[in-house]
């Protein structure tokens, strides 16, 4: 588990699924950034009983919650190989509605980073968003991220394709 000052982050635990399943059937969920398609309804508690966890050394997915345990979202992680000797790991954040704007997501962007880089021998750790996601792009901003540039038409989404904006955070940075 790690601590924050105002949250902590934690491998998701199997009575947390339906919590998190409930938030993606939202209108706000499925808003046009997390258009990707209908998945079946129980997916995620599907995958955790089959895995027994959805956490490991390439992937991830873990709970964002404050100190007070009400959880406010999910950050996922994986890792990207530029080469036989070389890789990164790329981050994604989802905060609940009501938890949004309140630095929640800055903290738990800069807490896994920061143990990305701890406990791997890495040099970047790296995330994308829409190209119209300002609140997204301003996020990885305030936690330490620099904008890389345009990946052009790189996410099909909701019937079309989109641009996206690479950020990145370097060790040492």
């Amino acid at each position: 588990m790690l601590y924050g000052t105002r949250i902590r982050l934690r491998p998701i635990a199997r009575e947390d699924c339906a919590i998190i399943e409930k938030d993606e059937m939202t209108e706000d969920f499925q808003h046009s950034f997390n258009n990707f398609g209908l998945t079946a309804p129980g997916s995620l508690s599907r995958h955790f009983d089959e895995q027994g966890h959805l956490f490991d050394e390439k992937h991830g997915t873990l709970v964002v919650e404050t100190l007070d345990q009400e959880i406010v979202g999910t950050i996922s992680y994986r890792r990207v190989n530029y080469s036989p000797r070389s890789s990164a790991y790329q981050l994604g954040i989802h905060l609940f509605a009501q938890a949004r704007h309140k630095g929640y997501g800055t903290e738990a962007v800069q807490m896994l980073t920061a143990y990305l880089f701890a406990t791997y021998q890495i040099i970047r750790v790296e995330a994308s968003a829409d190209i119209e996601n300002i609140p997204s792009q301003r996020l990885l901003e305030k936690a330490g991220f620099t904008r890389e540039g345009i990946l052009r038409k790189a996410q099909w989404r909701a019937g079309d394709w989109h641009d996206l904006v690479l950020y990145s955070k370097l060790r040492g940075e």
